[in-house]
């Protein structure tokens, strides 16, 4: 027996109350039974789908305040997450020198300390996003935050850099937010709307790392970097304690599964038929696991959009490491500030990034809508990327002009006016971009965006360590300018996107054509 829905077949507005035992129905409980062919034989089906009429169990009409309160705990989850992770950037070389016993530092080591957190990130998503498909967003987001915590107080109690750099890596394995934030708001709100709700969650990682630094040089000062991390458990703690009594299952096939089962059919070794006629197989147990592990990597490379799209956004996010572990030794050693004054330094280019998340915020639905009623009432996933466009060209130019204003030592003004253009260039590419991929990939939102954050962690890992090398041997100018350079290669993807993505979307059976 199959279990399918299907919002938008003509056959779910034409619904049979019943019960597959002849039972009574469940009230508010909508399904149908029909015949379907396969590539074998017919099988009963049922369709089950939320009341076209009104539905409490659907995400999309939920309440908007309760909606609004849960981007809310997302976004603060966010904030958490990235605080932790920042926090220690300032204080990478004290930590090593602490945990090692030794006066002396590696420029390698330091840098090791802050990226590996990416390498642990790069795994996670890899078992956190399919796992939200198979099971719901509800059970995996708090057994990974309970990792998290976990993880934290691991490396609060290490008493080696090894055992520091595991817990790095497995606190960024167990971060959940950036994979599940994006699709859970593509749960919940329709095309239109989405905009301001996926800002909003990048401003309040933005805003973390732009206190994490500040607040963690301080404290450190007098309290020590432990006290830093006690700080992130607590605060891991709380959205911990908000997210097992307050969150809702908000993922559509978790959803309508268990309605399936509340009917007593038996969907385990069937399929989900969902939008547009995709199928969402279950498995069961390790089987059911590894297809569920391998459904990113599907997806990936399943789409020639999302491949250029995730190699594009994977270099531009790398650039914030790049940045994160150049500019405290640029501040140190160039401009000889005090390690207070080099945390609070950091929010320059915070301010950047949240100067565009504003500009997102009230421009990237506008855009959409404008685009969509210039075409003739038809939107499209590609109106997202005017402004990936605009933050795509001025990447190359802030990137030089980083490099440059330290080496020419032109004042410490100007490399923290580079840092905030940086900032501002880089979110403005990234946050519609992750719109996109929601939009454009609707229920494998979750695997889209993990295949875009696996090849973004990978990057951000390994490439900051190509900085000092390079910097070594040509100076900061043309250090940055190389980087400048790459990134130059990449702006066009998104304008061919632009262009071209509806159509070379249709090649993909995980995107769809809006």
């Amino acid at each position: 027996m199959t279990v399918t829905t299907d919002e938008t077949q003509p056959l779910l507005r034409s619904k049979t109350n019943g019960s597959t035992d002849g039972s009574a129905p469940i009230a508010g409980h909508h399904y149908t039974e029909v015949n379907i062919d396969t590539d074998t034989a017919a099988c009963d089906a049922y369709l089950v789908d939320f009341d076209p009429q009104g539905d409490v169990d659907n995400p999309l009409e939920w309440p908007t305040p309760f909606k609004w309160g849960i981007v809310l705990l997302l976004a603060l989850t966010g904030f958490t997450v990235t605080f932790t992770c920042i926090g220690v950037v300032p204080l990478a070389d004290f930590i090593g020198r602490d945990l090692s016993g030794s006066a002396s530092r590696s420029k390698s080591s330091s840098v090791l300390l802050v990226t590996i957190w990416e390498l642990g990130e790069a795994a996670g998503p890899l078992l956190i996003a399919p796992l939200s498909e198979m099971y719901g967003r509800y059970p995996v987001i708090n057994a990974a935050n309970l990792l998290f915590i976990l993880a934290t107080i691991m490396a609060v109690t290490s008493q080696s850099v090894p055992v520091f750099v595991t817990a790095r890596a497995l606190t960024g394995l167990a971060v959940a937010s950036n994979v599940l934030n994006p699709a859970i708001v593509g749960d919940m709100f329709v095309n239109e709307e989405r905009g301001g709700a996926v800002s909003l969650i990048f401003l309040a990682p933005l805003i973390g790392g732009a206190l994490g630094p500040a607040i963690s040089s301080a404290v450190a000062e007098r309290y020590g970097w432990r006290a830093v991390l006690w700080m992130s458990i607590a605060m891991a703690s709380v959205c911990e304690v908000v997210f097992l009594t307050c969150f809702k299952e908000t993922y559509k096939v978790a959803i309508l599964r268990k309605r399936a089962e509340k009917l007593g059919v038996d969907v385990k070794g069937g399929k989900l038929v969902v939008e547009g006629g995709e199928q969402v197989k279950d498995g069961e147990g390790l089987r059911g696991l590894r297809d569920a592990v391998l459904r990113p990597a599907r997806v990936l490379f399943g789409s020639g959009v999302l491949m250029a799209m995730s190699a594009f956004g994977s270099v531009v996010f790398s650039y914030y490491y790049v940045l994160s572990t150049t500019l405290a030794e640029i501040l140190r050693d160039i401009y000889e500030l005090d390690s207070i004054t080099v945390g609070f330094c950091f929010i320059s280019f915070s301010i950047g990034s949240v100067f565009s998340v504003l500009v997102c915020n009230r421009h990237l639905d506008k855009i959409y809508i404008k685009m969509k009623d210039d075409n003739k009432g038809v939107g499209l996933p590609e109106y997202r990327l005017p402004l990936v466009i605009v933050g795509a060209f001025c990447m190359p130019i802030v990137t030089a002009f980083y490099g440059w204003s330290a080496e020419l030592r032109l004042g410490v003004q100007f490399t923290l006016l580079s840092a905030a253009l940086m900032g501002g260039s880089l979110t403005l590419a990234l946050v519609p971009m992750v719109a996109y991929i929601v939009d454009a990939f609707g229920l494998y939102a979750a695997s889209a965006t993990t295949g875009v954050i696996v090849t973004r962690c990978l990057m951000s890992t390994f490439l900051p360590l190509l900085t000092g090398p390079l910097v070594d041997s040509f100076g900061y100018g043309w250090a940055f300018t190389f980087f400048g350079g790459l990134a130059l290669m990449l702006a066009p993807i998104p304008v061919m996107m632009l262009r071209y993505g509806a159509h070379w979307r249709r090649f993909s059976p995980y995107s769809r054509d809006q």
